[in-house]
C-alpha cells in the first residue's frame, strides 16, 4: 500500500501540453487544426519511427507547419510539408524502452525524410492519415521526447546552467527553439542573443564579470502546442542555483565565493559515515524544529539559522546524536511553490488557538484562513529543484550561506544531513515545459500531463530529464555538503535513473570534490502505481525491483502491522501489534471478532519477525515459510536482498504520528504510562530491527497532530514539535482539518475532549528516556546491524512465541567481543509472559545493561531463570538480555 502522496489537493485538471485540435465531423485538416482540442497520441520515438495507434492500411504522414489550406500529401505543398510514414515493425530495443506502445502501429519515416525531423521539431508537427479515395481518416498531435533523445544524444555530457569563472558562460538546453535570449536585470535591462550548437541543441553566451549578482532570465522563442502558435517564453534557469524571492528570476552568482560561505564552511569536518543498515535516521521538518521553540529569538523561529543557536532543539539533537541517532532526514528544503519566501508577505492566523476548547471546529477553521499564505507547507511541491528555499532564510538573498549554515550545525552536533528531494513532479509545469514544450513532463496517451503523483509529472525516462535529476543531487552532494538523499515517490523514476545516480554520486572524491560519494545514502519510496505501474512504461525503482542495488526503500509491512489496518482504513481503530491487538480489544467492528482477531495478529506478528529481518526475501521463518511468499496486500512481505535495503519505520510525516494512531487504537480507558509502554514496544521493532531505522521528529516525546493525518498545509498549530513538555505533545489541539480528517471526525471527537489523553512531563521524559536507552542497546552490539543476508540467516533467530510475544535472538559469538548472544522479547500483551530462549552450553543470560541501569523499574523485572532456561518478561515491554560465554 501507498503512504498518501503528501496530501496535494486531488482531482486536479490535468494540463494539456499538446493542443492540436481536431473537431468531430470536420472535412479537412484544416477543420481540425482550428477546430475543438485534440489528443497526441502519435509518438515520435527516434528520427525514423512513429507509433501511432492508427489502421495500417492508411496512407500516413507527418505534416509539418500545417496552414489554413491543408492538401493530399500529392497535391503541391503551399505553406505545407509533409514526412511520408511505411507501416514497419518495433525492433527488441524500441519494444525495451516504450513498453506502453507496443500495440500501436509502428509507422518508418521515408529515409529521404529523415533529415526533415530537427527543423520540423522547431514547428508545428501532425499526424495524418488519409484512406485510399483521399480522404482525411484521422489527425493527431505529436509527442517529440523520443525523438529528441535520439537528435540530441549528444546534449547529455554538454556543461549546462552557470559555468565558467571571471567570465560566466550560461548555457540552456532548447533544441525545438527558435531563438534563445539572455535578459539581465538590475539597473537596466538587457538582452543578449545566444547561440545554437547544432549538434547538441545547447543554447550558450559567454558573459563579463560585471554580469554576476544580476538578476538574469532566458526568453525562448518556440513553437507552442498548447498556444497553437509560435510564442516567446521568459523563464527561469532550471540550472539556477539562485533566484529572486519567490522564485521570479534567476541570480547570476558563484555559489563558492566567501559570501556564500558560512565561518569555517571550507573546513567542515563530517560526523563518521555509516552504512543504511546501521544508519538511525530522525525526520524533521526545518519550521517545525524551532517555530515553537522559545529558546530561539524570534526573529530565527522556523529558519535555517535555528539550527546554529544552542537552544532547547539544537542541545536535544546533540542529545539524541549522543544516544545513537545518526542523519537528520529534512523534508522538501529545495525552492518549493507554497509559501512566500518574504517574510512581510505572509499572513499568520490571528486567533488565540491555545484558548479554544481541545475538541473544537474552531481551531482548523482560523489555520485554514491563512494556510495560503502562512509559513508552514511540507515543500513538496519544487519550483528549483536546485535552489535552496528560501523562506527557511532569514534573508532569501542568503539562503546559500545560511542553507549551508545549518548543514554545518547538524554535523557539529554529530549528526549527518538527508535531503528529502521531490524529482518526481513539479508544482505546475512552469519552470521546465516552456523551454521545452511537450518533453519534460510525462504525458499519457492522449497528451495531457500524468499528476497521478499529484502534480505535473516529471519524466526523468527522458534522457535531458533524467540527466537534470543526477546533476541536481550531484550539485547538492558537492556544493552543500549533503550526505544523503530520500526520494519522493521514487517508484515513478526508472530503476536506471537511480542507479545513474549512485554512479554519479560514487565518483564523487574527497581530493577532487570535497564529499566521499560513496558515504552518500540512497533510499525512496519505491511505491508502485499510478500510469507507471507494473512496469507500465520502464523498469521502475520499486521495492522488489530495487533488491540487490544497495539503494533502500520503506518497507511499509512493519508499519502496518505494528499500527494495525492502513492508513486509508475508514475506521481508524483497527488494531495491531503494537496497539492492543494482542489481548486488549477496543470493541470496534472494525476489528472482526476472536478468530480473525487471532488469525490477523498471527499474520501482523510474522509482517514483524519479517521487518527484524530487514525484509529479507529469502529468509524462512520459523513456520517454513519463505518471508517473499508470506503474503503483504497481495504482495510479497520480504522483498530485499540485503537488510540495508529496507527502511524500517512505524510513522512519519504522512499519516497520523504514532502517539495518535495509538490514541484511534488503544481503549479510550488506556492508562497514560500503559500508552508510553505501547509507543515504546512499537518504536523498539524499528530500533531493533536490522537495516535502517527511520523515526519521525518528536515520536520519542509522543508527538501529537491532534489526529491530523495529513498536515501538509496544517500551519504550524498542528504541526508543534515542543521541546518542553511542560506545553504537552500537541494533543487536544482541536478538531484536525476538515478537508482531510473530516470523516474521522466522531472518533476523534471524545478523545481529544479527554484530558486523560494529554500527556504530562513525567510521560514525555518517561517516553524519551526509553526511547533513548533503545537507541544505546542499538548502538552497543553488531547484532542490530548484521550487514549481509548471510549472516542474517546464519544468526537470527525467532525462538517459538506465545500469540503477541515475539522473540528475536541473534548469535553474536564471533563478531561481538562482549557477549555471545542478544535476545530481544516484544511482549505486547497485557500479562507478563516467560519465553524459551536458545541457551548455549555454560551460556548465562542477564538484563542488558543499558536497561538493568534504566529508568524504568517494570523492565527491570524481567528475568532470566537458568534453572527452566526461560526469561519472564513483563506486561507491555520489551526486554533485551545479553549473554555471556561460559568462564
Amino acid at each position: 500500500m501507498r503512504d498518501d502522496p503528501h496530501g496535494r489537493p486531488g482531482g486536479r485538471e490535468r494540463r494539456r501540453l499538446s493542443e492540436v485540435p481536431i473537431a468531430e465531423g470536420a472535412k479537412s485538416l484544416s477543420d481540425h487544426i482550428e477546430g475543438a482540442p485534440s489528443e497526441a497520441s502519435a509518438h515520435w520515438i527516434d528520427r525514423a519511427t512513429v507509433a501511432w495507434r492508427v489502421e495500417p492500411s492508411l496512407r500516413h504522414c507527418l505534416v509539418l507547419s500545417a496552414g489554413r489550406r491543408p492538401s493530399h500529401p500529392d497535391a503541391p505543398e503551399g505553406d505545407e510539408r509533409h514526412i511520408a510514414l511505411r507501416p514497419g515493425t518495433f525492433d527488441a530495443e524500441q519494444l525495451r524502452r516504450w513498453p506502453h506502445l507496443a500495440g500501436r502501429t509502428a509507422l518508418t519515416v521515408d529515409p529521404r525524410d529523415i533529415g526533415l525531423a530537427a527543423e520540423a521539431l522547431r514547428g508545428r508537427v501532425v499526424a495524418a492519415a488519409w484512406d485510399a479515395g483521399g480522404t482525411l481518416a484521422a489527425v493527431t498531435g505529436v509527442q517529440i521526447p523520443g525523438v529528441l533523445d535520439d537528435l540530441y544524444a549528444a546534449a547529455a555530457t554538454v556543461p549546462l546552467g552557470q559555468n565558467g569563472g571571471l567570465f560566466p558562460r550560461l548555457s540552456l538546453w532548447a533544441p525545438t527553439a527558435r531563438t534563445v535570449e539572455l535578459v539581465l536585470y538590475g539597473s537596466r535591462r538587457t538582452v543578449h542573443r545566444m547561440r545554437r550548437d547544432d549538434a547538441t541543441g545547447v543554447w550558450s553566451v559567454r558573459g563579463l564579470p560585471t554580469w554576476y549578482g544580476r538578476a538574469y532570465t532566458f526568453q525562448v522563442t518556440v513553437y507552442s502546442p498548447a498556444a497553437g502558435e509560435v510564442v516567446t517564453n521568459e523563464v527561469t534557469d532550471p540550472y539556477g542555483v539562485l533566484v529572486t524571492p519567490d522564485g521570479a528570476r534567476s541570480v547570476l552568482t558563484a555559489p563558492d565565493a566567501a559570501a556564500h560561505k558560512p565561518p569555517g564552511w571550507d573546513r567542515l569536518a563530517k560526523p563518521a559515515a555509516v552504512p543504511l543498515e546501521r544508519a538511525v535516521i530522525y525526520e524533521l521538518h526545518v519550521r517545525d524544529f524551532s517555530a515553537s521553540d522559545a529558546t530561539v529569538p524570534q526573529e530565527l523561529r522556523g529558519t535555517y539559522a535555528a539550527f546554529g543557536v544552542d537552544g532547547a532543539g539544537t542541545r536535544e539533537l546533540r542529545a539524541l546524536a549522543a544516544d545513537g541517532v545518526t542523519h537528520v532526514h529534512l523534508l522538501p528544503v529545495f525552492d518549493f511553490a507554497t509559501v512566500p519566501e518574504r517574510r512581510a508577505d505572509r499572513v499568520e492566523p490571528d486567533c488565540d488557538l491555545a484558548a479554544l476548547p481541545p475538541d473544537s471546529e474552531l481551531q482548523q477553521e482560523c489555520v485554514a484562513r491563512t494556510a495560503a499564505t502562512d509559513s508552514f507547507n511540507w515543500g513538496y511541491d519544487p519550483l528549483h529543484h536546485s535552489v535552496p528555499e528560501g523562506s527557511y532564510a532569514t534573508d532569501p538573498d542568503q539562503r546559500i550561506r545560511e542553507f549551508r549554515g545549518m548543514v554545518a550545525a547538524l554535523n557539529r552536533a554529530g549528526l549527518r544531513v538527508v535531503m528529502d528531494v521531490v524529482y518526481n513532479h513539479t508544482y505546475d509545469i512552469r519552470v521546465l515545459d516552456p523551454i521545452v514544450p511537450g518533453y519534460y513532463h510525462r504525458l499519457l496517451d492522449d497528451g495531457t500531463v500524468a499528476t497521478s503523483t499529484c502534480c505535473p509529472g516529471l519524466a526523468p525516462e527522458h534522457l535531458m530529464a533524467g540527466r537534470y535529476v543526477v546533476d541536481s543531487v550531484v550539485m547538492w552532494a558537492r556544493r552543500y555538503r549533503v550526505d544523503g538523499f530520500r526520494f519522493d515517490l521514487m517508484g515513478h523514476h526508472p530503476k536506471a535513473n537511480i542507479l545513474a545516480v549512485r554512479r554519479a554520486l560514487d565518483a564523487l572524491t574527497l581530493d577532487r570534490d570535497g564529499v566521499d560519494g560513496r558515504a552518500v545514502v540512497l533510499y525512496g519510496e519505491g511505491w508502485d502505481f499510478g500510469e507507471v505501474a507494473g512496469g507500465a512504461r520502464f523498469e521502475q525503482a520499486t521495492q522488489t525491483r530495487m533488491a540487490g542495488t544497495g539503494i533502500a526503500t520503506f518497507s511499509d509491512r512493519m508499519r502496518d502491522a505494528v499500527r494495525g489496518g492502513g492508513p486509508f482504513d475508514a475506521d481508524p481503530r483497527v488494531q495491531g501489534f503494537g496497539s492492543g491487538l494482542a489481548g486488549d480489544p477496543n470493541g470496534s467492528p472494525a476489528g472482526g471478532g476472536p478468530e480473525q482477531q487471532r488469525a490477523r495478529l498471527a499474520h501482523y506478528c510474522d509482517l514483524i519477525r519479517v521487518g527484524l529481518t530487514g525484509s529479507l526475501a529469502d529468509y524462512v521463518l520459523p513456520s517454513g515459510v519463505r518471508s517473499s511468499e508470506l503474503d503483504y496486500n497481495g504482495g510479497p512481505a520480504g522483498y530485499t536482498a540485503a537488510p540495508g535495503e529496507a527502511v524500517t519505520y512505524v510513522d512519519a510525516h504522512d499519516n497520523e504520528t504514532l502517539f495518535d494512531a495509538l490514541a484511534y487504537k488503544l481503549p479510550q480507558h488506556t492508562s497514560m504510562d500503559d500508552r508510553v509502554r505501547m509507543q515504546l514496544l512499537s518504536l523498539a521493532t524499528v530500533l531493533l530491527a536490522q537495516g535502517a531505522a527511520f523515526v519521525h521528529a518528536g515520536s520519542e516525546r509522543l508527538r501529537s497532530k491532534s489526529l491530523d493525518r495529513n498536515s501538509y498545509d496544517s500551519g504550524d498549530w498542528f504541526n508543534r514539535l515542543l521541546w518542553d513538555c511542560s506545553q504537552g505533545n500537541g494533543f487536544g489541539a482541536g478538531l484536525p482539518p476538515r478537508a482531510d480528517n473530516e470523516a474521522r471526525w466522531p472518533y476523534a471527537r471524545p478523545l481529544l475532549a479527554d484530558p486523560a489523553l494529554r500527556p504530562g512531563c513525567a510521560a514525555i521524559d518517561a517516553a524519551r528516556a526509553g526511547f533513548g536507552e533503545l537507541l544505546r542497546i542499538r548502538a552497543s552490539s553488531p547484532a542490530f546491524a548484521l550487514g549481509s543476508a548471510d549472516e542474517v540467516r546464519r544468526r537470527l533467530s525467532f525462538p517459538g512465541s506465545a500469540d503477541g510475544v515475539i522473540a528475536l535472538h541473534v548469535r553474536t559469538d564471533g563478531l561481538d567481543p562482549r557477549w555471545s548472544s542478544v535476545t530481544v522479547v516484544f511482549n505486547a500483551t497485557p500479562h507478563p509472559q516467560v519465553q524459551d530462549v536458545p541457551v548455549a552450553p555454560g551460556e548465562t543470560l542477564a538484563l542488558h545493561p543499558v536497561q538493568a541501569a534504566g529508568h524504568d523499574p517494570v523492565v527491570r523485572a524481567s528475568a532470566y531463570d537458568p534453572a527452566t532456561r526461560a526469561l519472564t518478561v513483563p506486561a507491555r515491554t520489551v526486554a533485551v538480555f545479553v549473554g555471556s560465554p561460559a568462564g
